[in-house]
C-alpha cells in the first residue's frame, strides 16, 4: 500500500470495532443458549482438583493468561502446554481435575493426540472452540462456542477476533466462578501480596489520610470566612465542621464556597454568615481502619473527591482525598 494511502487510525478503528462486534455476537449467542456456560460453571464448582488449561500457539498464549486469571480469583488452575503434554507433562492432569481446552479449529495435532488419554483418565473436558463439529468438540463434555464471522485481520488469516473472543469468554467463566464463590477483596489480597495490587489491597484509610495541620476543622459557630481561611491554611479541599463535643456535624468544600459566593449579590455579607447555613449536614465519612480500596469505591459511587475521617465517637481524625488514593496506585 502506498504510504500516502496508509491510515493507521482508520485501521485501528476497524480492528477494534471488528473485535468488539465479535464479542457482542458471542454474548448474544450465549443469551440464546446459556446452558453450556452454566454447565461449565457448575462442573468446575464441583471439581475436587484444578482447572488444567491447555492450548498451543496463539490459543496457548490465551490459555496461560486464563489459567493465571482463574488461579488469582479463587479457582485452582494451571497451564499445560499441549505439545509438552505429549512428552511427559500429561501427568499434570489427574482425576478430579477439569481440562479447559482452547482451539479455534478444534483439530490441532497435539490435541488430537492428548484428548483420548484425558478421556480415558476420567477427566471431564470443557472446550473453547469455534468449530462445534471438530474433533475437540466431539471429545468434550461441554462446548463453549467461540465461532466468529471473520478475523479482524484484513486477510482473515491471523488469529485476532478469534483469540479475543476466547479470552473474553474465558474471563467471563473466571468471573462467574469468582462470584459464585463469594470471592471478596480480602481473598484477592491473599493471592496478590506483591506489586501494586497487593500494596493497594493492604492499604487502609489511616495510611493515606491527611492529619494534623493538613486538615481544616472549624467549630459550628464559625463563619464562612473562617472556614475558607482554615481550608486555605491547610491547603485542603474542605473544612470539617464540629459541634460542641468535637463530633463531626457538617462539611463545607471550597467548591461549595465558590458556588455560594458567585450566586450571592453580596459576597462580603455572605462570608460573615454562619457556616451551618451552608454546610452539608451528615456528610459521608470513613473510619481509619477501612480498606482504602473500599473508600475509593464509595467516593467514586457518590462522585465526590474527598471526605472526612472520624473515630468511633465521630470526632474528625483526618481527611481523605481521592487524588491521594490514585497516587498510591489504587484504581
Amino acid at each position: 500500500m502506498p504510504e500516502n494511502d496508509f491510515d493507521a487510525l482508520a485501521i485501528a478503528h476497524e480492528v477494534l470495532m471488528g473485535e468488539s462486534a465479535a464479542i457482542a455476537h458471542v454474548a448474544a449467542r450465549l443469551q440464546r443458549n446459556p446452558a453450556p456456560f452454566q454447565n461449565a460453571v457448575a462442573l468446575i464448582r464441583r471439581m475436587t482438583g484444578r482447572v488444567v488449561v491447555t492450548g498451543i500457539g496463539k490459543s496457548g498464549a490465551i490459555g496461560r493468561k486464563l489459567a493465571s486469571t482463574l488461579a488469582s480469583t479463587g479457582t485452582p488452575a494451571l497451564f499445560l502446554h499441549a505439545a509438552e503434554a505429549l512428552h511427559g507433562d500429561l501427568g499434570m492432569a489427574t482425576r478430579g481435575d477439569v481440562l479447559l481446552a482452547i482451539s479455534y479449529s478444534g483439530r490441532s495435532d497435539e490435541l488430537l493426540s492428548m484428548l483420548p488419554q484425558i478421556k480415558n483418565s476420567g477427566i471431564p473436558i470443557v472446550a473453547l472452540t469455534g468449530n462445534p463439529s471438530s474433533f475437540l468438540a466431539s471429545h468434550a463434555d461441554i462446548v463453549l462456542d467461540t465461532q466468529i464471522e471473520r478475523e479482524a485481520c484484513p486477510l482473515n488469516l491471523a488469529p485476532t477476533s478469534s483469540t479475543t473472543v476466547s479470552l473474553a469468554l474465558g474471563d467471563a467463566l473466571a468471573v462467574a466462578l469468582m462470584q459464585s464463590r463469594g470471592f471478596a477483596a480480602a481473598d484477592f489480597q491473599r493471592f496478590h501480596p506483591g506489586g501494586t495490587l497487593g500494596r493497594g489491597a493492604n492499604l487502609r484509610v489511616a495510611d493515606l489520610m491527611r492529619t494534623g495541620e493538613r486538615t481544616a476543622i472549624c467549630p459550628q459557630n464559625s463563619t464562612v470566612r473562617d472556614a475558607l481561611g482554615a481550608i486555605t491554611r491547610a491547603a485542603a479541599g474542605a473544612a470539617m465542621i464540629v459541634d460542641e463535643n468535637g463530633a463531626l456535624c457538617g462539611y463545607l468544600t471550597d467548591g461549595d464556597v465558590r458556588r455560594i459566593v458567585l450566586g450571592s449579590p453580596d459576597a462580603t455579607a455572605l462570608l460573615r454568615e454562619n457556616v451551618v447555613a451552608h454546610m452539608t449536614k451528615s456528610p459521608m465519612a470513613f473510619s481509619p481502619p477501612m480498606p482504602a480500596l473500599e473508600a475509593l469505591r464509595r467516593l467514586q459511587e457518590k462522585h465526590v473527591d474527598d471526605a472526612p475521617v472520624v473515630d468511633e465517637n465521630l470526632r474528625p481524625v483526618g481527611w481523605l482525598d481521592a487524588q491521594e488514593l490514585l497516587k498510591a496506585g489504587l484504581m
